[in-house]
Formats: C-alpha cells, sequence, structure tokens
C-alpha cells in the first residue's frame, strides 16, 4: 500500500525529546529493534503492553507498505538480579531453585512469553535472536572497545570506562544524567570491588566456581554484561546505525543509556536515529509488584481466577483497553476500566459485523474519505492510538443511524468506510473478533452438576447400567464421584 506513505509521520524521539519527522536510513525500508523479555519467569503483563505497543507500530509501518525488519530478542544469560554487575544470574537461580538445567528454564519460559503473546495477537518478529546465541558477536565487541581505550579487564571481568568515554562523549544524554551528578551522588566503592568508578559497567563477567552458565573468552571462563547483548544483536542484523529502537521506559537507564555508550565506542557512530519508549501499566491505581500482591498475570485475566477482577476477560479485550492508551502514557488496569472498554469492544465488533448489510444510497450524508483521513492522521501523530479509536467510533455511530434509516451511505463509500474500518481495527491495531471470556473451571463445574442429576435421575429409575457408567467413564478422566447423605460430590485428580 502506497497511498499514505509519503504522508508526514511523526514519532516522539527520546534521545530529543520532542516530535520528530520520521525519515528512514533506507526509503521503504525500516529497521526496528526491541528489547525482548528475560526468560526466567512467566511473562509480565507490564511486558506484554511494552511488546504490543511496538507490534502496533510494526502493524502500522507494514499497512503503509514498508519492508521491515522487527528484530527482538529473547536474553537467556547475562542479565542478573537488580540489573546489578554482581550476584547470581536471573535464570541461574531460578534453575537452583527447581533443580533443572538453566536452558530448560529458558525453554519453559521462552515458550509462556510465546504462547501468551500469541493470545494477544502479537505478530512474530522478523528475527528474535538470543543472547547465548551471539557470544562471538560480543567478545568481538569487547575487543573493539578494548583497543580504542574505553574499557578495562581486571582479574577476567572486562569493564566499560564511563569516565574516559565521557571525555570524548556524552554519556547519560538518553536519560538526560550528568556524569558528574551521577558521580556526586554515588557512594564510594567497596573495597571488594574491581570497577574504577561506580558507572562503569560490566562487558564481561567472570565466573566463579559456582556459576552455571560460562563460555571461553580471551580474559577466561565467563559471561557477558547485559547491555551488551543487546548492542550486539541489534547492529548485526539492523547495521552500526538503524532506524528505531524501542522498549519499556524502564530500560532508558541504564541498559540503553549502556547501549549507546558501548556502540559509539566500538563503531564511532551513533547507533540509533529515534529511541522510542513505552510506559508503565498500574494495577488499581498502584503499581505492580510480586511482593505486595497488586500483581496480575495475563492467563489469570482469561481464566478470572484472581482476587483482583470480577470476571474473566478476553485477551482481545485486554488488547482494545491497551490500545485505547497512547503508548507513551501511564495506563492503569482496573476492574472497572476493562468492563468499560470490553462494552466498547462489543460495540465495535457489532457495528464491524452489521456493516456489510447497511443498505446504500445515492449520496452519503458523512463525508468517509474526510473520516478516513483522520484515521490515518491519527496514527501519524505519533501513533496516537486513543484518537484513532474515537474516529472508529464516529464511523460506529453513523453505521448504526444508516442502520435505522436515519442515514444514507453511497455504495462506493460504504466500501471505503468497511475496508478502512477493517484495515485499522483487524490489521493494526491487531484486535480479533473473540466470544466472551468463559471461565473453565465454572464450566466444568456445571458439567459435572448436569452429570449428577442425570445418574441420580437414573439410580432412581433403577436404571443402574447408566448410572454405572457415568461413574465410571468419570473415573477413567480423574474424577470420582462420592455418595453420602448429603447427596453427592466429586473429587478432580
Amino acid at each position: 500500500m502506497q497511498l499514505y506513505k509519503n504522508q508526514p509521520l511523526k514519532v516522539h524521539n527520546s534521545l530529543t525529546g520532542k516530535k520528530e519527522l520520521f525519515q528512514p536510513i533506507n526509503e521503504g525500508h525500516i529497521g526496528m529493534y526491541v528489547c525482548g523479555p528475560t526468560v526466567y519467569s512467566n511473562v509480565h503483563l507490564g511486558n506484554c503492553r511494552t511488546f504490543m505497543s511496538f507490534d502496533m507500530i510494526f502493524r502500522y509501518f507494514k499497512h503503509l507498505g514498508y519492508k521491515v525488519r522487527y528484530v527482538r530478542n529473547i536474553t537467556d544469560a547475562g542479565h542478573l538480579e537488580n540489573d546489578a554487575d554482581e550476584g547470581e544470574d536471573k535464570i541461574a537461580k531460578k534453575a537452583k531453585l527447581e533443580q533443572i538445567e538453566p536452558m530448560e528454564v529458558v525453554q519453559r519460559y521462552t515458550v509462556d512469553f510465546h504462547n501468551t503473546l500469541q493470545k494477544f495477537n502479537l505478530l512474530p518478529p522478523s528475527i528474535e535472536p538470543t543472547a547465548t546465541g551471539h557470544i562471538i558477536e560480543q567478545i568481538e565487541i569487547i575487543k573493539e572497545i578494548l583497543e580504542k581505550g574505553y574499557a578495562y579487564e581486571v582479574n577476567g571481568s572486562v569493564y566499560f570506562d564511563v569516565e574516559k568515554f565521557n571525555e570524548t562523549h556524552e554519556y547519560g544524554k538518553l536519560s538526560g544524567r550528568k556524569l558528574e551528578d551521577m558521580i556526586a551522588n554515588t557512594r564510594e566503592l567497596t573495597a571488594q570491588s574491581e570497577k574504577k568508578n561506580p558507572q562503569d559497567f560490566a562487558l564481561w563477567k567472570k565466573a566463579d566456581t559456582h556459576h552455571i552458565m560460562r563460555w571461553p573468552s580471551p580474559w577466561g571462563d565467563g559471561f557477558p554484561g547485559w547491555h551488551l547483548e543487546c548492542t550486539a544483536m541489534s547492529t548485526k542484523y539492523l547495521g552500526d546505525t538503524f532506524d528505531i529502537h524501542g522498549g519499556g521506559m524502564d530500560l532508558k537507564f541504564p541498559h540503553h543509556e549502556c547501549e549507546i555508550a558501548q556502540a559509539e565506542a566500538s563503531n564511532d557512530q551513533s547507533p540509533v536515529n529515534y529511541w522510542l519508549h513505552a510506559n508503565m501499566l498500574t494495577l488499581n491505581g498502584k503499581k505492580m509488584s510480586k511482593s505486595t500482591g497488586n500483581n496480575i498475570y495475563p492467563n489469570e485475566i482469561f481464566s478470572g481466577e484472581n482476587g483482583i477482577l470480577s470476571k474473566a476477560y478476553t485477551p482481545a479485550v485486554v488488547r482494545f483497553f491497551m490500545m485505547q492508551a497512547h503508548y507513551t502514557s501511564i495506563l492503569d488496569l482496573s476492574d472497572e476500566a476493562l468492563q468499560a472498554s470490553e462494552k466498547g469492544y462489543l460495540r465495535l465488533m457489532e457495528a464491524l459485523s452489521t456493516a456489510d448489510q447497511l443498505s446504500t444510497g445515492p449520496k452519503s450524508d458523512f463525508d468517509v474519505e474526510a473520516w478516513r483521513q483522520k484515521c490515518y492522521d491519527a496514527m501519524n501523530d505519533d501513533f496516537n492510538t486513543p484518537i484513532l479509536i474515537s474516529h472508529l467510533f464516529d464511523a460506529v455511530k453513523h453505521i448504526n443511524l444508516i442502520k435505522e434509516g436515519m442515514e444514507s451511505i453511497s455504495e462506493n463509500d460504504k466500501t471505503v468506510l468497511i475496508s478502512t474500518m477493517r484495515a485499522f481495527v483487524h490489521e493494526v491495531l491487531g484486535i480479533e473478533h473473540q466470544s466472551e471470556a468463559k471461565d473453565d473451571s465454572q464450566a466444568l463445574n456445571g458439567v459435572l452438576e448436569l452429570l449428577i442429576e442425570l445418574r441420580n435421575q437414573a439410580r432412581a429409575n433403577k436404571d443402574f447400567a447408566t448410572s454405572d457408567k457415568i461413574r465410571d467413564q468419570l473415573i477413567t478422566l480423574g474424577i470420582q464421584l462420592k455418595d453420602n447423605k448429603e447427596g453427592t460430590s466429586y473429587s478432580i485428580k
């Protein structure tokens, strides 16, 4: 589709803090990198929002006719607890707790990640590289940084020299932090620390005898620093400078700041033209946190098995809820908000499903072309999905008026209206038509109660063959019926 490609598209560049006209490095092509998950636990709902936001951006670029290479990595090594340079690897720690191999942890939670995003109807990225699959590339980048004098080796570990780098570059330009302020507000290093300065970060860490995940390197057995992985994978598949780097707001510092420093130190050029950051998701007005219990996982929303929401919601409703806020704004999830989104979602789906049956007339009572342009204008203004959705509901209003015979639409405008609605709802926003969420446990309880009632009727009618058949068939399924004075209960093995 080339129709709207030449229209100005503006994006909010975190590097400059401004909306800027988007101009790809290569005409008609876009390179986009998004930091993926560290696969040591089930994917967090806040992370899902980030990936959903960049899925929408990926979809819109594709809709406009761009050829997009979208790279989203899997961090399967090197990410230490609390994003620090000391401590345990998150994946290795989980492996020890569960007494399994680290790669079993990686496999389990990578599968969960993919399954969850599939339920939310996310498109797969063009390339999904893993950190462990790019150890050689990371070692080569460290060699380059060492050679240029921006890193130093101590006892088998290699650290990035932030002060040295800052003499000729600007460390902190993405997050707006000044190195002098960071130094002034940082405690002195402990006697055990190998680093010259607290701001220095690990490029390669020596593995002690107990560290499970380790690889050979010129500095001894060890593992890569978390920040380095993304620099290696993004530049390998997108080049030394590429169009867009995305991620959650929480990654801006230190992760993305360190990525810029590493890339500039090794390649002598800025790695990314446009930095895009998705904002956080809160729950009932508070930060989501496992430790406080103010937390919910995607599958708990889909099943309704949680102590926070009044009912289950489909992935499509949750995605629609996410799209109703701009990707750069904080979004608060609550039962009331999801209920309102479900009503809006059902109205939208109803209008789409009945639009084909609309009667047509010689002319239209509203300007469909102008409405369509408004939809593109909203998306071209830094992917403003809430404004787009408001325009979609304008169309819903007109569809309902036409259906009631209070407005008219021409055959040509009807075709444009329906194709545009479907393109933006399904193709760009990624909203599917899904039936209302069902609580599986409630459905099972209902089926078992019905079978118990049928069995009781059979017993009352002295039809013991049917009664025994129901009981025996349920036993083979792991469900045991128990008859007592109060009636019949059941247990599930």
